[in-house]
């Protein structure tokens, strides 16, 4: 591929971040005037909003300069530096020599000139996200917002446009939530690779994008802490995000003291601002109580007490755009949504746009797929809760973190439950995770005999259809014939089973003290 490498000629001078004495100092003075201050006790305090546990499904953003060369996964600016390794191979081979062509030369070609953040926010409004999280830095180090920090950000080099910026304007203006994701924290080790030969990692010139470049086995230093502090504390005041996320490298010790500091910071704010946040977090880099915890690719074995989140994307091969992707199906995408917020859980989706600011024709067409199933089944989704189970069947997906390698084996036995009560109706969902070939769903759960079911059932009714279906209970389930409508697509039908309202006697808590 012939690209022509980056100019110097057209770079500003580096940024001089070396004194951040009166920038801390600010971020001190947030943390003191509260309600908030740095202990994990004062963070305990914090309560996940409302809106968040009802929103249930957003989209998540990889895009940046790793799209242009479109090999491997997001992770190329890394592993193009590390000799033998196909990213390394393949990269001398079409773009010469790591001294002549380094990462730094991809920049001026991620253009973005066919972007239009409106036409984005749209297809996610048909999806039925609710929220929007686009990664404001990978670990690469390129800024796709405009940042004070850095000359290596978007208004300056590549598309120059602050395209971070214009697209959260365009959720905002969609009445969707707007988040920002920040990667920077591995940035201190993840371009060391091209420290070890003749690369331009190894450039003074270029040390302010590919720096600190250090070994892997030592820990970030103070400087390098405090100007991630203070690139996430310039996100938060430029954009004000009601949703801050965190990828791995965090849960490194040393960041501890800053992630206090910055979590009360941006609470903080938050409160100043009059909105709820969220911060999602991963592993044990938060004290739990104090955010809201995300597993990457991946699921809970059970209920969770309080919400969290699964953060996945519709490929397999990589977070970022690259040719040749192993795209999961619209089966699939729903089947975790559904998974996830059975388990009280809520669905982070990500899409890869093309450099060129385009979202690919087999992206955009899953998220349709996903928007036309919520359409008619969110009813079971948005708002809901879980049930006193989250669902029967013999298929399990494996728990934890990195489970999606392969599509989990479902059958039309197995279904999940969500609740959703209203004034005068007690809702449950069974969310068939396969559509049955004979037609007929057969709920075990809600059988005359269910040891989990300590009401009579009131009505039933499949979404999707407003004739009243045939069904019939015996001991063993309750069978319910599904409409023509339910047994195609992509997803699975949904019977909504409504039961008779609880006992007075289980009401004595709620009316107590009102005045009627």
């Amino acid at each position: 591929m012939n690209l022509e490498p980056l100019d110097p000629t057209t770079l500003s001078a580096p940024v001089d971040v070396s004194d951040n004495r009166q920038a801390l100092a600010m971020v001190d003075a947030v943390i003191e005037a509260g309600p908030y201050d740095a202990t994990w006790e004062s963070l305990s305090r914090y309560g996940v909003p409302q809106w968040y546990r009802d929103a249930k499904f957003g989209i998540f953003l990889h895009w940046g300069a790793f799209s242009v060369p479109a090999f491997g996964n997001e992770w190329y600016p890394r592993t193009m530096y590390r000799r033998g390794t196909a990213a390394f191979d393949h990269h001398v081979a079409t773009y010469g020599p790591h001294d002549r062509f380094g990462y730094k030369d991809f920049l001026p070609h991620f253009r973005m000139e066919s972007y239009d953040p409106e036409e984005w926010v749209a297809l996610f409004k048909r999806a039925g996200a609710q929220f929007v999280v686009p990664v404001a830095e990978h670990h690469d180090g390129y800024a796709m917002y405009d940042t004070a920090r850095s000359r290596w950000k978007v208004t300056q080099v590549g598309p120059e446009r602050d395209v971070m910026g214009d697209l959260l304007a365009a959720v905002d203006q969609a009445w969707l939530i707007a988040g920002a994701s920040t990667h920077r924290a591995e940035h201190w080790f993840f371009m060391n690779g091209g420290a070890e030969f003749d690369s331009d990692v190894r450039d003074p010139a270029y040390a302010d994008l590919y720096g600190p470049a250090l070994r892997k086995e030592m820990t970030p230093t103070e400087r390098f802490l405090e100007d991630w502090l203070l690139r996430t504390v310039e996100i938060i005041d430029s954009y004000r995000p009601q949703i801050l996320y965190f990828d791995t490298g965090i849960e490194e010790p040393s960041f501890e003291p800053y992630i206090r500091r910055l979590a009360a910071y941006y609470y903080n704010r938050a409160a100043e601002w009059g909105r709820d946040v969220v911060i999602n977090y991963k592993w044990d880099s938060f004290a739990p109580g104090t955010a809201v915890l995300d597993i990457e690719r991946g699921t809970m074995g059970g209920i969770r007490p309080d919400v969290w989140q699964n953060d996945t994307s519709v490929s397999r091969t990589s977070w970022s755009w690259v040719e040749g992707h192993d795209y999961k199906d619209a089966s699939e995408l729903i089947q975790e949504l559904v998974d996830v917020v059975a388990k009280n859980g809520n669905l982070l989706l990500n899409i890869g746009p093309r450099p060129d600011g385009t979202i690919p024709e087999e992206e955009a067409a899953l998220l349709e797929a996903v928007g036309d199933w919520l359409a008619v089944h969110g009813e079971a989704i948005y708002g809901s809760s879980p049930w006193v189970v989250f669902g029967e069947g013999p298929t399990a997906p494996a728990a934890g973190s990195f489970t999606d390698a392969a599509a989990a084996a479902y059958t039309a036995e197995d279904i999940r439950f969500t609740r959703m009560t209203e004034v005068g109706h007690d809702y449950v969902y069974a969310i068939g995770m396969v559509r049955p070939e004979d037609g007929r769903m057969r709920i075990r759960s809600f059988g005359s005999s269910s040891r989990v079911l300590d009401r009579p059932i009131v009505d039933v009714r499949v979404l999707g259809s407003r004739e009243q279906p045939e069904w019939t209970r015996t001991g063993e389930h309750l069978d319910v014939v599904l409409p023509d409508s339910e047994l195609a697509g992509p997803g699975g039908a949904v019977v909504r089973i409504e039961l008779a309202p609880e006992a007075a006697e289980t009401r004595i808590d709620f009316f107590h003290g009102l005045n009627i």
